[in-house]
């Protein structure tokens, strides 16, 4: 199990690093923290290197962007990806006014909703569990020149493998 989810966190801190070398050159980079939350005897979180995770484990990813221009950039979308095997913790999202996405494609508000038809033909809206979001994303006015601005999230890493799946709970060898 830790070895999925530590292979799920690097995959993701991998596709940030290769984003932030494979702009094109300008003045914005992009940076991505993994850190574990801790809750210490007394209440209070602190933070621990995200470099083993098991499953019921906080990560809160921290996304900052960075403009080393001289001019403001317009028209950022700061997106931060969800890693597969990690559900997203509800209201973690700093600044609350992100949009969630399950494909990386079409970003809505949250929380997500979904059509789902019933048996009898009926068709009802339903909620998007957070488990399955795998993106989200700010739209800032501007970033100033020679400023950042960060965004953060938690996810929870779960292990939603099915059962027949080797290494779980009665699962294969």
């Amino acid at each position: 199990m830790k070895s999925i989810a530590r292979a799920a966190c690097a995959a993701t801190l991998c596709a940030f690093a290769t984003l932030a070398f494979a702009q094109a050159p300008g003045p914005l980079t992009t940076t991505l923290d993994a850190r574990k939350v801790v809750a210490g005897a007394d209440g209070k979180e602190s933070f621990e290197a995200a470099t083993v995770v098991k499953p019921g484990d906080v990560i809160e990813y921290v996304a900052s962007y960075r403009n080393n221009g001289k001019q403001p950039l317009a028209k950022l979308e700061a997106t931060l990806p969800i890693p597969a095997n990690t559900e997203f913790i509800a209201a973690s999202a700093k600044p609350a006014n992100a949009q969630a996405s399950v494909d990386g494609q079409a970003f809505l508000p949250m929380p997500l909703m979904r059509k789902v038809r019933a048996a009898d033909g009926k068709e009802t809206e339903q909620q998007v569990p957070n488990r399955e979001y795998r993106y989200l994303r700010w739209y800032p006015d501007a970033l100033g020149g020679e400023k950042t601005l960060s965004f953060s999230a938690r996810v929870r890493v779960i292990d939603d493998r099915p059962l027949s799946e080797p290494g779980t709970k009665g699962g294969g060898k």
